[in-house]
């Protein structure tokens, strides 16, 4: 199975990494494989009986082990993407605290993660597709706090409220639910669901949940000026920068912005969204995304000043 990594850069440092420790290892297997002094000289010696051969002498087939590989070798440009030990100082400084390859867990094997493993955003914003079961207990206004819309014969949350049972519990905008207190409600309109909710009992609601099938997540880097490489309109990424991390690692435009480093940002203003981007602790960003006709569709009777007053925008644990 081939490695999994967050980002292209996640990748080509990977393979630098894996480049340094090969040279490395090729070393000491030529190092160990030299005859011994008895059949050659060494190197000091034969500069000393043969001046005349400079300082690169080769005397029967004899030549001096090579200096040790510069950490992190240079790397040609790959994409528009340069990656030497320079250029990983200057834009990518979190990485240089540590040369260990860091591995996370993945749902379909070890995602490699040397750089953004070390921010929290990429395990907030983990998308894992996957199935889970919830027990929520209605709240003191006798609800839940969340919205669904029907799609495509499935149900899925387009609210969360702040503060709420559904947020506590971990329920996302995106999420599909499959199941009520044991009832399939693949085929319910909307309302039905609804109805059903209403009418659950104040305490252990079981739903069965399967985790945002519709979004996706993007990991950038930064540049050394701060920025990854698109613009958004109203949550919605309308173009991509030529060259940037984001054009490297495949954003997509007429695609909505779901969230930052796991923090819901559905119905916040442009300007509240680019200040999470731009945050100085933050050099490595992720971001939910999902296709801009099915978030329409989904918050289409949803008015944005009604989801930015009552939406869970709290940035969740991991």
């Amino acid at each position: 199975m081939s490695s999994l990594y967050p980002s292209l850069e996640d990748m080509q440092v990977h393979k630098m990494v894996q480049a340094q420790q090969n040279a490395l290892v090729n070393q000491m297997a030529a190092a160990q494989a030299t005859p011994s002094y008895a059949q050659h000289p060494s190197y000091a010696q034969v500069q000393s009986a043969y001046p005349q051969l400079g300082s690169t002498p080769s005397v029967h087939g004899y030549k001096p082990v090579a200096s040790a590989p510069e950490l992190y070798p240079g790397l040609s440009d790959f994409m528009g993407l340069e990656l030497s030990s320079d250029m990983i100082a200057l834009n990518m400084p979190e990485y240089m605290r540590s040369v260990e390859t860091a591995v996370m867990p993945s749902t379909t094997g070890s995602m490699i993660a040397p750089l953004s493993s070390q921010t929290a955003g990429l395990q907030r914003a983990h998308v894992t597709h996957g199935i889970r079961e919830v027990i929520v207990c209605k709240g003191a206004d006798k609800k839940i706090g969340l919205r669904v819309k029907d799609i495509n014969n499935g149900i899925f949350i387009t609210l969360v409220c702040k503060d709420s049972p559904a947020a506590l519990v971990g329920l996302r905008f995106g999420d599909q639910i499959l199941q009520i207190n044991g009832n399939n409600v693949a085929g319910f309109s909307m309302d039905k669901v609804h109805k059903i909710l209403k009418k659950s009992p104040e305490n252990d609601i079981t739903m069965v949940i399967r985790d945002r099938p519709f979004e996706r997540t993007v990991t950038m880097h930064k540049d050394s000026t701060g920025h990854i490489g698109f613009q958004f309109n109203n949550g919605k990424i309308v173009s991509i920068v030529k060259d940037s991390s984001a054009a490297r690692n495949g954003l997509l435009i007429e695609h909505q912005l779901l969230e930052v480093n796991g923090q819901n940002v559905v119905g916040m203003k442009d300007k509240d969204i680019t200040a999470i981007i731009l945050n100085e602790n933050e050099p490595i960003i992720t971001v939910t995304i999902i296709p801009s006709f099915i978030y329409d569709h989904m918050v289409k009777k949803l008015s944005t000043s009604f989801i930015r007053s009552i939406m869970d925008h709290s940035v969740p644990d991991f």
